[in-house]
């Protein structure tokens, strides 16, 4: 065959306009989706850039597995319960005017407690005068355990003390309260007595001139109260009120609780003011993935309950150690602390938290007959 012949047999029948058309389409849509999925990363590289930023301002403090202590002998069926919770350790200093948040006693003292499955979240002050092992079998009142070896004995003690296994924490300086109400344009309480609007006075004095706030004194008590940041710190700080630290423990539940429910309604403006707002005065064990994690759920939360411990409790005075309070007993009060939190009903104290409960007994004097709530 001549090669006329096979020139012949391999040359292509011309394109049509319309497939030429089809073809350069293709290119364009080809070219539009390569330009869109440029974009979609540029714009995820950004929000990681960003976010990284935000959660770079976040003093981190690790504290290292081996270094929790978790009583032994709670029973499987309560382990296999408490895993289906986040339990976080929440502590609050006041200690801006030092900056560090590694020492110091822990004014406020909270176990978050997240159902994984529901989202809810269980609040439980723990009374910061409580009568505690704050280590090495040293009884005092267990805020001392933070002054003495940071979040990780506060942590320890919390576990020791309460069958936990608590592994993370958030401290943060409770006057950036102040701050993040203040952004939140105010939160408003239910109810605010004429005793706890003259007591105030003298805590706003003070938080104003650490803060260089200028907040006014509220007129008096009433309902449905609006207060800024200077006002709301001030009045989570009471104490010298029918009830003393265990009303001043409800009053800051109440302040967080309120906090928690304008944030979730705010819009992501105020949301990054926020962050930019209070990220510098937190410290934390929870690393960036740890918090993403959780962030990206902040708006399925819902506070449930909220509660103090010990439930059942007394006072009284021992030496040197100061005016204390005291479980009636820890062993009761422990089984009800899980109740409370985890909803087992089956759960029995450790020989740790018998054998601390014996020694506050006979320390104190004062027995599970010996309590009031």
């Amino acid at each position: 065959m001549s090669n006329e012949t096979n020139n012949h047999q391999v040359r292509r029948k011309p394109m049509t306009k319309r497939q030429k058309e089809a073809i350069r389409k293709k290119k364009r849509q080809r070219r539009i989706l390569l330009l869109v999925i440029e974009v979609l990363v540029l714009l995820v590289l950004a929000g990681i850039l960003f976010l990284v930023s935000k959660l770079g301002k976040i003093e981190r403090q690790e504290v290292p597995l081996e270094n929790i202590e978790v009583n032994e002998g709670i029973s499987e069926e309560s382990k296999e319960i408490m895993k289906n919770y986040t339990t976080i350790a929440l502590f609050g200093l006041d200690n801006r005017s030092n900056g560090n948040l590694s020492k110091g006693r822990s004014d406020v003292i909270m176990i978050a407690n997240i159902n994984n499955d529901t989202k809810e979240v269980k609040l439980c002050s723990v009374f910061r005068d409580s009568y505690l092992d704050t280590g090495d079998g040293s009884f005092k009142k267990c805020n001392a355990a933070y002054a003495k070896g940071g979040p990780e004995a506060a942590i320890n003690m919390l576990n020791k003390n309460l069958d936990l296994s608590i592994t993370d924490y958030v401290t943060v300086d409770f006057n950036a309260v102040v701050e993040c109400v203040d952004l939140l344009g105010g939160i408003t309480l239910d109810e605010v007595t004429d005793e706890e609007a003259v007591l105030m006075q003298g805590y706003m004095d003070e938080i104003n001139k650490l803060t260089k706030n200028n907040s006014k004194y509220l007129s008096g008590g009433g309902t449905n109260v609006t207060l800024d940041g200077v006002q709301a710190c001030a009045y989570a700080r009471i104490r010298y009120t029918k009830g003393d630290d265990y009303k001043r423990a409800e009053r800051q539940r109440t302040v967080l609780a309120a906090m928690v429910a304008k944030a979730q309604k705010s819009d992501l403006v105020t949301i990054n003011k926020l962050i930019d707002a209070v990220f510098g005065d937190i410290q934390t064990s929870f690393s960036n993935t740890d918090l993403v994690a959780l962030a990206a759920q902040v708006f399925n939360y819902k506070l449930g309950e909220s509660s103090g411990f010990p439930f059942s409790k007394n006072s009284t005075t021992l030496g040197s150690k100061g005016s204390v309070v005291v479980p009636c007993t820890l062993e009761s009060n422990v089984i009800e602390l899980h109740q409370f939190l985890f909803g087992d009903e089956e759960y029995t104290p450790s020989d740790t938290v018998l054998a601390n409960s014996k020694k506050i007994i006979n320390d104190t004097g004062l027995n599970e007959g010996s309590g009031y709530r």
